[in-house]
This record gives C-alpha cells, structure tokens and sequence, in this order.
C-alpha cells in the first residue's frame, strides 16, 4: 500500500521523537507501508508534549522544511530551583529565595522578544567535538555551547502565582525553551527550571490536528486513515501552487528545467491538475526542481 502525507502526532510525556516514529511505524506495517518512509519534522524532547509531524512517504522529502518552521510553545517555569539539565528531570545546582510577581514577570519580557542570543543547554543534542552535548554532560564534562542567535516572534504571560509562571512563545528554528526559561529566572534575579513544556504548534500543523498515538492506532484498525492522514500539501500552506500542463509535468519529473514561464520569481509546489509534481524555484531565467514527488 502506498501512503503519502501527513501525521500529527501529539506526543505523549516520556516517549522520544525517535519512539514516536517507530511506534507509528509499528502501527502501520498491517497496512504494508513501508516503515523506512517514515520520519519526523523536528525533534520534541521526551520531557514535552504536543505537536510532533509525522512525513510518511513522499511527504518526507518535505521534513527538513519543518525543521526551518516557526514553533509554538507553552511552558511551565518554576521559581528557585536551577537544574543542572534546565528541567524536572536534573539535579538541583543552585537556589534562590526570590519569587517574582506577575509585574514584575510582564516587565521583562520584552528583554526576550524579536532577536536575541542564548547559550543552549548542556544536556541538549548539539555535537561537541563529535559527540553528543548531554553525553558529554552526563559523563561529568564541562561542556561549553557557543551562543546562538534565535528569534522570539512572542511571549505572553498566561498564568502566575507564587512558585511558578506559564508562558506561550512563538519562536524560530534552534529556539531552546529551557534556555529561555533559564535566562528570565536570571533577569527576574532568582534561578528556575522548566516543569512543563508543550509544543502548540509546527508550522502550519497545530494541536487541533494532532492525535495520540491509541486514537492512531484505532483508526488504522479501522482502516480509517484518511480521518488523520493530512495531504502532502498540508505542510507546504505557505507555498503558491503552479500550474503547470503534461508535457511540463514530464520534464520536472525528468529533472529538466522549464524556459521561459511566465510565473514571477519565487518558490512554487508545480502541480498537474490536483497532484503535486515537484517543489521549485523559479528565477528570471527557468524553472528548477527543488524537490520532485513520486504520486
């Protein structure tokens, strides 16, 4: 059976991205799919919940554009407690009697808004040297992240009382949320970790799409896949169609590019009819494949 497109997966607490993957995997081969055609857009520590997409098939030509895609998030941040891995699951290292108010809280957030520099967490998947930063970590290595530039498109304030504080933040490709978490316990003048991280949203896929992993496995059983299964489209909403007629069709399959059409600049999804063809770029000069679909 051939499947192409879309999983929302809502990630259960403690399961890895990496697991998520291969139950999905589990749960498809009745149906015959092929489980090495699966993969995911954008890796969710174990510790989250939330949004986790799942390319099957052709869409996973498309997964690293959802690692580039902006991500939503809420998050739990409790006050006095620095962990050595920034959440629950770390030891405590440091500790402190402040405990900040809403006001105060609001009043800093703006220092963490549009772009700005944060230091990754130790315990993270960045490559030191070769090897894994929470290897590393955990073997009792000083490890040393360099800063990286990120961007917070928003972060609100949802919830505040006097252990702790939520927030909701949109932010770009490379954000770490324990980092963030990290640094506005700093500005407020007092330590803390995160107790609660939620990703609401990958590109354009959000909660409302996602599904666990039972209801998943329950509606293949009752070869309802086409209840969850979103097209390949799905993940390129932002992408203008093309359209574009058989003999052109042909070529972009070939690999060949297009000379002389008339689209302006820009990246298209080339479509014949409803099926999409292939991702392209189309400059002053032609059209070239970026990525080609096999449907």
């Amino acid at each position: 059976m051939s499947l192409n497109g879309w999983l929302i997966l809502d990630k259960p607490l403690g399961l890895s991205s990496a697991q998520g993957v291969a139950a999905v995997k589990r749960i498809l081969r009745g149906l015959g799919v092929r489980p090495d055609r699966i993969g995911h857009g954008g890796t969710l520590d174990p510790l989250a919940t939330g949004v986790l997409p799942i390319a099957i098939g052709e869409a996973t030509k498309l997964a690293g554009r959802m690692l580039d895609a902006i991500k939503g998030y809420d998050f739990t941040v409790k006050w006095g407690e620095a962990t050595a891995t920034e959440d629950a699951e770390g030891e405590v290292i440091a500790t402190s009697d402040v405990r900040p108010d809403a006001t105060a809280i609001a009043a800093v957030l703006s220092r963490f808004t549009g772009p700005i520099q944060q230091v990754p967490p130790a315990y993270s998947a960045l490559k030191v040297d070769g090897q894994r930063a929470y290897a590393l970590a955990r073997a009792g290595a000083l490890v040393e992240l360099a800063t990286r530039h990120v961007t917070i498109h928003s972060l609100t304030l949802v919830d505040s009382d006097a252990d702790s504080a939520t927030f909701s933040a949109s932010v770009s490709k490379g954000t770490y949320i324990r980092s963030l978490a990290r640094d506005i316990a700093l500005a407020l003048g007092t330590v803390g970790h995160v107790t609660m991280l939620r990703r609401t949203k990958a590109g354009p896929f959000t909660l409302e799409q996602a599904i666990s992993l039972d209801k998943f496995e329950s509606l293949v059983q009752e070869r309802a896949l086409e209840q969850v299964i979103l097209p390949l489209m799905a993940g390129l909403d932002d992408i203008p169609a093309l359209a574009i007629d058989p003999d052109e069709a042909a070529a972009l399959r070939q690999g060949r590019r297009l000379f002389g059409h008339p689209a302006k600049p820009g990246t298209y999804l080339a479509c014949l009819g409803s099926v999409p063809v292939a991702l392209v770029e189309i400059d002053p000069e032609a059209v070239r494949v970026l990525r080609g679909f096999n449907l």
